[in-house]
C-alpha cells in the first residue's frame, strides 16, 4: 500500500551551502537534501499527505518528484516517526552519558565571556613558560619517584583524570547545544582513546560546532597553563610537573589529523567535507585497484570538485601519517613495552627483594590490563568485520561451498 501520510520524528535543520542538513540530534542520524527535497521535508511535517506534496511540488517547480521514494530514504534513515499512522520500528536512541545533565545545567559553557576568561589563563600560562622556562617540567620530571609502581600509578591517575575532564568538555558542550552525546573506549589505529559521540552537532551552527569540537583541547591548555602558574608561584610538585606534561602529550596528539582526532573533525568542517576520512578510505582502495589494473569507479565523482580536491590532499597524508605510526610502534613502544615487561618478570622471579617483586607484579597488571583492554575494545568495533572476512576466506577456499 502506497503511504500517504507522513509523520517525523523532531527534526534540526540547517543550510549547507546548496544543501539542507536534516536530522536527529538525538541519534545522531543525518541526511542532505536539496532544496527541492527540504520543502517536501517542510510540507510533511505540516501534515500534507504524499500525493498532495507530488502536486504542489509539480506546480511550484515544474518538475516531477518521486516523493515516494523520498519517504523511503527518510524512512532509511531513521527520520520518520510513523507512516499513515503505523509507528516505524527504529533502533532506541542510544543512552547518553549522564542522561540527567540537562541542557540548561551547562549552557554557560558556550558563553563567549567563558572562552575569554580560558584564553587569559592560556595566554598567562604561555608567558609564564616563555619568561620562566626554568619552570618548565622536563621528561625526567616524570620519574619523580626510584620504583616504578609510583610513578606508573600516578601517571594513570593522573592521565584518566586528565582524560575524563577532556571528554567531559565535549560532553558538556554538545548537551548544551541539544545533543545528548555518549562518552566511549575506541581505538586509533594502535593507541587505546576516549572519545565522546557527539554527530548530532553536525546539524548546530558552526560556532557552536566549532566549540564542542574544540572544548577538550582547550580545557587541557587551560589545565596545562594554571599548573605552569602554580609552579611559577609555589615551586616544583611532582603531580603539578605531571599534569603539564600529560596534558602537552595529549594536546600533540589531537595534531595527529591523519586519525579522527579534535583537529581532525575542525579539519572536516573548514574544508566543507562530509566524510573527509571515510571518502579517503574509498579513494585509496580505488586507487590501489587501479594499480592491480582493474576498473573501479571512482568514488570522487560523485563529490563537488572542491570537497574531491581535499579529500585527495587529505589521503596524501592519510597515508604516510598511519604508515608512520605504525613504524613507530613497531620500532619503539613494542620493543619497550616488551623490555618492561621482561624487566618486571625478572623482577618477580627475584624473590630476594619484596619490594622489587611488588613492584614488577603492578608493572605486569598495569601493562598486561592495558593492553588487554585495547583489545577488547579492538575486537568490539571491528569483530564482526573479521568473523565476515574469515567466512569469506573459508568460502572461497572451499570448492563446495557453493552447493550448500
Amino acid at each position: 500500500m502506497t503511504p500517504t501520510r507522513i509523520s517525523l520524528h523532531d527534526l534540526a535543520i540547517r543550510r549547507d551551502r546548496d544543501e539542507w542538513i536534516v536530522g536527529r540530534m538525538d541519534t545522531g542520524d543525518v541526511v542532505a537534501v536539496p532544496s527541492e527535497g527540504m520543502r517536501v521535508v517542510r510540507l510533511l511535517q505540516e501534515g500534507v499527505t504524499v500525493p498532495e506534496v507530488e502536486r504542489r511540488i509539480s506546480a511550484e517547480t515544474g518538475l516531477r518528484l518521486d516523493v515516494r521514494g523520498f519517504v523511503d530514504g527518510l524512512v532509511r534513515a531513521g527520520l520518520v516517526a510513523a507512516v499513515d499512522g503505523r509507528p516505524v520500528e527504529t533502533p532506541a536512541p542510544p543512552r547518553p552519558t549522564l542522561p540527567r545533565l540537562l541542557p540548561r545545567h551547562v549552557r554557560w559553557t558556550l558563553n563567549p565571556l567563558l572562552h575569554g576568561a580560558l584564553i587569559l589563563v592560556i595566554l598567562a600560562g604561555l608567558a609564564a613558560a616563555v619568561l620562566r622556562p626554568g619552570a618548565v617540567p622536563g621528561w625526567r620530571d616524570l620519574l619523580w619517584s626510584g620504583l616504578g609502581t609510583p610513578v606508573l600509578l600516578t601517571q594513570i591517575a593522573i592521565g584518566w583524570l586528565l582524560i575524563v575532564l577532556h571528554e567531559c568538555g565535549h560532553l558538556c558542550t554538545a548537551r548544551a547545544a541539544g545533543v545528548p552525546g555518549r562518552i566511549m573506549l575506541g581505538t586509533r589505529l594502535q593507541f587505546l582513546a576516549a572519545q565522546t559521540e557527539v554527530s548530532g552537532v553536525w546539524l548546530a551552527e558552526r560556532r557552536v560546532r566549532m566549540t564542542v569540537y574544540l572544548s577538550g583541547m582547550a580545557l587541557d591548555a587551560t589545565l596545562c597553563a594554571a599548573c605552569l602558574l602554580l609552579i611559577v608561584w609555589l615551586g616544583p610538585h611532582p603531580a603539578l610537573s605531571v599534569t603539564v606534561l600529560t596534558t602537552l602529550i595529549m594536546l600533540s596528539g589531537q595534531f595527529l589529523v591523519f586519525m579522527r582526532t579534535d583537529l581532525y573533525f575542525v579539519l572536516q568542517d573548514v574544508t566543507r567535507c562530509r566524510n573527509l576520512y571515510g571518502d579517503a578510505g574509498a579513494y585509496l582502495r580505488y586507487v590501489c585497484l587501479r594499480a592491480l589494473l582493474r576498473r573501479p569507479a571512482d568514488p570522487l565523482a560523485r563529490l563537488p570538485r572542491a570537497e574531491a580536491r581535499w579529500v585527495r590532499a587529505y589521503t596524501a597524508l592519510l597515508v604516510p601519517g598511519t604508515a608512520l605510526s605504525l613504524a613507530v610502534a613497531a620500532a619503539v613502544t613494542l620493543p619497550a613495552t616488551l623490555s618492561l615487561l621482561a624487566r618486571a618478570v625478572r623482577e618477580v622471579l627475584d624473590r630476594h627483594d619484596g619490594v622489587t617483586s611488588a613492584d614488577g607484579a603492578v608493572v605486569i597488571a598495569v601493562v598486561a590490563g592495558f593492553q588487554g583492554l585495547w583489545v577488547r575494545t579492538w575486537w568490539r568495533r571491528h569483530g564482526l568485520r573479521v568473523r565476515n572476512a574469515a567466512r569469506s576466506l573459508r568460502r572461497s577456499r572451499d570448492p563446495d561451498a557453493c552447493l550448500r
